[in-house]
């Protein structure tokens, strides 16, 4: 077995970083950083975001495993003082396998030159300065014209995030599903929307057809990273054939996950 460690800079990290790495060489495990089995990330959701670009080339072939070093992570399982059970347990048990769908974005712009991108948590589009104008269809059928800040497509994974706060609904991660969220929209004689999140099968996908120009070109996100465009066509949107797998040696409920997160109950 072949892992990698990614983590964040905090003291923190650094120091369960060097004690994983302890732990691991006990064990014979060897550290891998360019081809791994297993990654591990240590910190919160957002280094394991990090850690999954930075291995989306290796998808069909890694596993993950998130350790927080902070507040309980949706994407991370073990805590920063279970480390010797962690590598306890990869060492000697066959861990199950969770796996949770990805976002892929295809961008065609005017020159039909294509870029595929994929996300784990979302993917949005708005405008620099303006409002953003774009069509938006399900399965190629024209479904609305939005007008407002701009649009969130995410995952399930993705929307305990940003859509969220747009008000989305809060999804199980195993459903096979993607949805849209609405940021400020605008709702006139001219530019009408639903006005509420939308879900869509696996079979579906979602397009995006922005109207830009060279002046004032639309920002794309995915998962927080930035990028420009000014002479795009379209986007689609839609589930990858491509998963992210998890190492699971123990179980915490995905509804405890949000409970405690979001509410934060005390039980006695």
């Amino acid at each position: 077995m072949k892992v990698a460690i990614v983590g964040n800079e905090q003291v923190k990290t650094q120091a369960v970083v060097k004690s994983l790495k302890r732990l691991l060489s006990q064990k014979q495990i060897d550290i891998d950083v360019e081809n791994p089995d297993v990654v591990f990330t240590v910190g919160g959701d957002g280094t394991l975001i990090s850690a999954f670009h930075k291995y989306e080339n290796l998808l069909d072939q890694v596993r993950f495993i998130g350790i927080h070093t902070g507040h309980l992570g949706f994407y991370t399982d073990w805590r920063n003082f279970e480390i010797d059970k962690l590598v306890e347990n990869l060492a000697d048990k066959q861990p199950s396998t969770a796996s949770y769908p990805l976002l892929e974005l295809l961008i065609t712009d005017k020159d039909h030159h294509k870029e595929k991108l994929l996300a784990i948590n979302e993917a949005t589009i708005k405008r620099l300065s303006k409002t953003l104008k774009a069509d938006v269809y399900i399965r190629d059928q024209f479904f609305e014209s939005f007008k407002g800040d701009g649009l969130c497509v995410s995952t399930p994974t993705g929307s305990t995030a940003y859509s969220k706060s747009l008000g989305g609904a809060v999804i199980h991660p195993r459903l096979k599903a993607l949805q849209m969220t609405e940021i400020a929209s605008i709702n006139n004689r001219v530019f009408r929307t639903l006005s509420s999140p939308i879900v869509i099968s696996p079979d579906e996908w979602i397009t995006i057809k922005p109207e830009i120009n060279d002046d004032d070109p639309c920002v794309i996100t995915v998962d927080g990273n930035k990028y420009n465009h000014s002479h795009i066509e379209k986007i689609e949107y839609r589930i990858s054939q491509h998963v992210i797998r998890f190492d699971k040696f123990q179980h915490t409920h995905f509804w405890n996950r949000v409970e405690d997160a979001f509410i934060g109950h005390e039980h006695d």
